[in-house]
C-alpha cells in the first residue's frame, strides 16, 4: 500500500498565460522555479528538480519535513478549518447532526481551559480497571478490553480480509505493544539509537511523574516498562520479515492457538475483544505469542499494571492536559523526528478532527471544495495507465504467454475507486460533546473498533473505502485487487484555478499515483495475490524465478543508497514501494506518449515534453526531511526517502538519460546491463 500524501490546487490548461479581464496574467512555471540549475541532473536529479524550492522554503520548526505534501496539507487544513469553524459557530445545530459533531469536536479540542480542568478524568474508569487486575486471567481480559477503546497493549489485533479467502473476514493476531514502534530501536548499537533508548527511559519517567508518581516510583516504572517492551521486541520480527504474506499467514483453530500459549485463556480474552464466537484465527508471528505467553508470567501483575497504564496514557497523550501533551511532543516529535516546535493549536485540532470525523467532513468537502470534473479526469488518467500497462505486459520478453494471460486478467479486474465513495459510513451512533476532548476522541475510537468488529462473520463489503476524499494519499488493497485514489489527488501546487499540462498530470497523477498503485498489484507482495484478491500462486515456476531475480536486482540497487552518513536504505524492506515507483514512472511516461502534447513535441517554458514529464515526476516527491526524520524512516518505513524515490527509478529509464544528457561519469549513470526492467 502506498501512503503518499498529496494535494494542491488545479484545474485545466496547458497554458502558463491566462486571459482575465482582457489582461494577460503571467504564471510562474513551478517546474522551472523549483530547480537548482547548479546541480547536474545526471548527478542528482532530486536536488536539480527541487533544490530551488528547498532553498526558498526551509523546513519550519513545527515540521519534520517540507515540500509538496506540506504545501498540500496546508491547503487542506485551511479548507477543513473553515468547515470546523463554521460548524462550531452554529451552536444551534441539531443534536446528532454532522454539523453538531464536527463543531463540538473541534470546539472541545480548542477549549484548553476545559482540557486542563478535566485532566486525566476521562481515563479514570479505565485506569481503575487496570488497578483491579489481580491475576493473569484478569490481566489478559483487561488487555482485551483496552484494545476496544483505542489502546494497543501487548499485541496487535484486528478484523480484516482473509488473505486466502478474500470474501471472508477473519481474525488477525500480530506482534505489537512497543512504545518505540520498531523492534530495532531496542537493539541497534549506533549512537543515535542508543541515545533514543536513553531518552525514551527519561520520557517514561517524566510521564509517570506527570501522572502523579514520586521520583522513586517513576524511575522504577520506567525501568519496568523498558525491560518488558525489550522482551516483547526480542520476539518480534524485523521490518523486512513482515513483508512475506505467506510466512505471516498462519491459520489455526482457537484450540491450536491456546495450545501454543497455555498461560493465556484466549476463549475468555476474545469476548473482551468483542468476539463471542471464533472458528479460526490467523496468527502473523506465532513465535511472538509464544514469547508473550512466557512474558505474561515472567513479570509480576504490578509490573503489567504499570505497563498498561503507560500504554493507555501514551495512546491518549495528545488529547490530555498541556504538561502531558508537551512531554509527549518532546520525545516523539523532537527527539525522534527533529521537530522543535509544536504546530499552532488550531492546526493540531483541525488535523485530529479530520482524522476522527473525516467521513463527515468529506461530505462537505466534495460539495464545497472539489473542482468540478475531478472524478472524471482522475478516472480518465487511471484507465489510460491501465491500457498502457496491458500493452507492456503483452510485450514482456521475460514472461511466458501462460503467465501473461493471467497477469492481463488480473489487471483487467483491478477495481478503481476514484474521487469519493458512493455511500458514506453511518456514524450516527457516535456521541460528541463540547467539553471533553479526550472523551470525544475515545468515542470515535470505540466506534471505529466496533465498526471493524461488526464485520466479523459477515461477507466482505468490497465497496468500502479506506480513505477520505480530502486525504492526499492513495492505496492498493491486494485482497480486493483494487486501487483507491481520493479526489484531492487532482490538485497540483502552482496551478490554482487551471489544469496542468499533460506532462504534469501524467508525471504526478499518472506515474506516482495510478501507475504506482497498479504496480503494487505486481510487486513482490501483490504478485502473490490473484485477480480475486486471494493468496494464490498464478505464476509458472520459470517466470517466478525470473521475476525474483529482477526484484533482487532492485533490492541490490537500493541497498547502496546512503541518505545519511553510515545509514543505508533497506532495499529488502522497501522493495515493494521501489518496484511500484519504477513501474509507475514507466507507465506514466508511456501513457503520456499518447497525448497530443507529446506527439506534437510541444515545448512549454522551453522544456521538451520528456523533460517536463521527468521534472513533474520529481515534483511528485519534492520532500526535504530533517536528519532525525530520515533516520527514523530508514529504520521503520517501507518507503525509501524521497531523494531515492526519484533518483532510484530514473536511473533505470533510458528516456531519462536522453532527456537530460546523462553520460558515463555522472553519478546517476548505470550501464544498460545494470538497469532494472520489470514491468
Amino acid at each position: 500500500m502506498q501512503l503518499k500524501n498529496k494535494l494542491t490546487l488545479s484545474m485545466l490548461s496547458a497554458l502558463f498565460f491566462l486571459s482575465c479581464s482582457k489582461k494577460e496574467i503571467q504564471y510562474e512555471d513551478p517546474l522551472l522555479t523549483n530547480r537548482d540549475t547548479t546541480v547536474n541532473p545526471g548527478d542528482d536529479f532530486f536536488h536539480y528538480a527541487n533544490g530551488g524550492w528547498f532553498a526558498k522554503h526551509p523546513i519550519p520548526s513545527t515540521e519534520s519535513s517540507n515540500g509538496i505534501f506540506r504545501t498540500i496539507g496546508d491547503t487542506i487544513n485551511a479548507q477543513i478549518k473553515d468547515i470546523c469553524e463554521k460548524s462550531a459557530a452554529n451552536k444551534a445545530a441539531s443534536k446528532g447532526s454532522n454539523e453538531q459533531k464536527i463543531g463540538d469536536f473541534y470546539a472541545s479540542g480548542m477549549d484548553t481551559l476545559s482540557i486542563e480542568k478535566v485532566g486525566l478524568k476521562s481515563l479514570s474508569s479505565d485506569l481503575s480497571k487496570i488497578d483491579a487486575i489481580k491475576d493473569v486471567p484478569t490481566l489478559m481480559n483487561t488487555i482485551g478490553y483496552l484494545h476496544t477503546i483505542g489502546a494497543g497493549p501487548a499485541f496487535s489485533f484486528y478484523v480484516g480480509q482473509d488473505d486466502k479467502i478474500s470474501s471472508k473476514n477473519a481474525l488477525f493476531f500480530a506482534q505489537g505493544g512497543l512504545g518505540l514502534g520498531n523492534r530495532d530501536y531496542y537493539f541497534n548499537t549506533d549512537a543515535e539509537t542508543v541515545n533514543i533508548r536513553t531518552e525514551y527511559v527519561k520520557h517514561l519517567e517524566a510521564m509517570f511523574k506527570l501522572m502523579g508518581e514520586d521520583a522513586t516510583k517513576a524511575n522504577k516504572a520506567a525501568s519496568t516498562i523498558f525491560n518488558l517492551e525489550t522482551d516483547l521486541a526480542k520476539n518480534s520480527r524485523k521490518l523486512e520479515a513482515l513483508r512475506d504474506p505467506i510466512k505471516n499467514y498462519n491459520k489455526m483453530t482457537l484450540a491450536q492457538f491456546k495450545s501454543s500459549t497455555p498461560s493465556i485463556a484466549w476463549e475468555n480474552v476474545l469476548p473482551k475483544l468483542g468476539i463471542t464466537k471464533a472458528d479460526t484465527l490467523i496468527v502473523g508471528q506465532p513465535e511472538f505469542f509464544k514469547g508473550l505467553d512466557k512474558i505474561v508470567t515472567t513479570y509480576t501483575i504490578e509490573d503489567w499494571k504499570t505497563y498498561l497504564k503507560w500504554d493507555l496514557i501514551n495512546s491518549y497523550a495528545s488529547f490530555l492536559n498541556n504538561a502531558i501533551e508537551k512531554q509527549n511532543f518532546a520525545f516523539y516529535s523532537t527527539i525522534m523526528n527533529g521537530v522543535k516546535e509544536q504546530k499552532p493549536r488550531w492546526k493540531r485540532i483541525v488535523e485530529q478532527t479530520d482524522g476522527s470525523l473525516g467521513e463527515l467532513i468529506g461530505q462537505v468537502y466534495i460539495k464545497d471544495y472539489l473542482p468540478a470534473g475531478s472524478k472524471e479526469k482522475l478516472l480518465e488518467i487511471g484507465n489510460n495507465i491501465r491500457d498502457v500497462y496491458a500493452e507492456h505486459i503483452k510485450k514482456l520478453d521475460w514472461m511466458s504467454e501462460a503467465t501473461k494471460k493471467k497477469a492481463l486478467f488480473k489487471l483487467s479486474k483491478i477495481v478503481m475507486k476514484v474521487g469519493y465513495p458512493d455511500k458514506w459510513k453511518d456514524m450516527s451512533s457516535v456521541t460528541i460533546n463540547r467539553n471533553d476532548y479526550c472523551a470525544n476522541v475515545m468515542a470515535v475510537n470505540k466506534w471505529e473498533y466496533n465498526y471493524m468488529i461488526n464485520k466479523y462473520g459477515k461477507p466482505v463489503d468490497r465497496t468500502e473505502w479506506g480513505m477520505y476524499p480530502q486525504t492526499y494519499n492513495a492505496y492498493y488493497n491486494p485482497s480486493n485487487n483494487e486501487i483507491c485514489v481520493p479526489a484531492c489527488n487532482i490538485l497540483v501546487p502552482g496551478f490554482e484555478g487551471r489544469m496542468p499540462d499533460d506532462a504534469i498530470l501524467y508525471g504526478i497523477i499518472g506515474g506516482s499515483t495510478f501507475g504506482h498503485e497498479i504496480t503494487h498489484g505486481f510487486d513482490d507482495q501483490g504478485s502473490q495475490y490473484d485477480e480475486n484478491g486471494n493468496l494464490n500462486d498464478w505464476w509458472t515456476a520459470e517466470d517466478k524465478a525470473k521475476f525474483t531475480q529482477k526484484t533482487k536486482a532492485i533490492v541490490a540497487q537500493f541497498n547502496k543508497f546512503e541518505p545519511l552518513k553510515g545509514k543505508f536504505v533497506n532495499g529488502d524492506a522497501t522493495q515493494g514501494e521501489n518496484i511500484a515507483d519504477l513501474g509507475g514512472v514507466v507507465m506514466g511516461y508511456e501513457a503520456f506518449k499518447k497525448t497530443a502534447q507529446y506527439k506534437n513535441k510541444e515545448k512549454i517554458s522551453n522544456l521538451t515534453p520528456d523533460q517536463r514529464y521527468f521534472l513533474a515526476y520529481g515534483y511528485a516527491w519534492m520532500v526535504n526531511a530533517k536528519d532525525e526524520a530520515l533516520s527514523r524512516q530508514i529504520m521503520s518505513d517501507v518507503h525509501s526517502p524521497a531523494q531515492f524515490r526519484i533518483n532510484g527509478p530514473l536511473m533505470n529509464i533510458p528516456e531519462f538519460y536522453k532527456a537530460f544528457n546523462v553520460k558515463p561519469g555522472n553519478k546517476m549513470y548505470l550501464p544498460e546491463s545494470e538497469r532494472v526492467v520489470i514491468w
